[in-house]
């Protein structure tokens, strides 16, 4: 069964302060759900129209869970402490196998 993935990549970080409260949020929600965190806050080399800004990838064992862990109550907790703190692009892709 393919895996599902959580692929974050920040614009603009407008307001830390909202960004922290989401993160200390976010984190559980996420290991709940199943996901496991790959790469968050490394080095950055941006091509094309590329943004080198804070970028997050999270794994989960199949597409249908990663788009059950956006849904949640937990994340949606997180969601909402974020507002709009921040300007990113997410996306929930699946995996090739």
């Amino acid at each position: 069964m393919p895996k599902g993935y959580w692929v974050s990549v920040y614009r603009t970080i407008s307001d830390p302060e909202k960004l922290a409260a989401y993160n200390k949020l976010a984190g559980p929600a996420v290991r709940a759900a199943g996901g496991r965190t790959f790469v968050r806050d490394g080095r950055v080399v941006a091509h094309d129209a590329g943004v080198a800004e804070r970028t997050i990838l999270i794994e989960f064992d199949s597409f249908e869970q990663a788009v059950a862990a956006r849904a949640s109550a937990a994340y949606q907790e997180a969601l909402a402490a974020l507002d709009d703190g921040v300007e990113r692009d997410f996306r929930i892709v699946e995996g090739l196998d």
